[in-house]
């Protein structure tokens, strides 16, 4: 894991209902659900995906199952940070587990030749 993610994920977990990153200053609150956007690079064809906190599901032969969403306090749509599994349902196996953030969906995407899945925002 990159540090910068691997900070954040230890600051975001740090506190039940609050985190703050030390690094931004940004203080986090937490959403009741998470807007993704998938893309099948096969037909070229994009899904908005809304899940609730604890929800899953299914996209193509993925299972995607929300843990939490959190969003700057101080500035609600500025970005998200979502915590994600993503399960590949044929094969019986975890793609991703772990923290997407909109404004950087390369710095922990998932890893799949034919699904692009990524944060749109986190939902109230």
């Amino acid at each position: 894991m990159k540090p910068v993610a691997a900070a954040l994920c230890a600051v975001l977990a740090a506190t039940p209902l609050m985190a703050q990153d030390a690094a931004e200053g940004i203080v986090t609150s937490r959403a009741q659900g998470v807007l993704l956007r998938g893309l099948d690079k096969v037909s070229g064809r994009t899904t908005d995906i809304p899940l609730a906190v604890g929800e899953a599901a299914r996209y193509g032969r993925l299972e995607i199952r929300l843990g939490e969403c959190r969003y700057p306090a101080a500035d609600p749509s500025s970005d998200a940070f979502a915590q994600l599994t993503i399960s590949d349902l044929r094969q019986n196996a975890r793609l991703f587990s772990g923290w997407m953030i909109a404004s950087s969906p390369a710095l922990s995407a998932l890893d799949d030749a034919r699904y692009d899945v990524w944060v749109i925002s986190c939902q109230s």
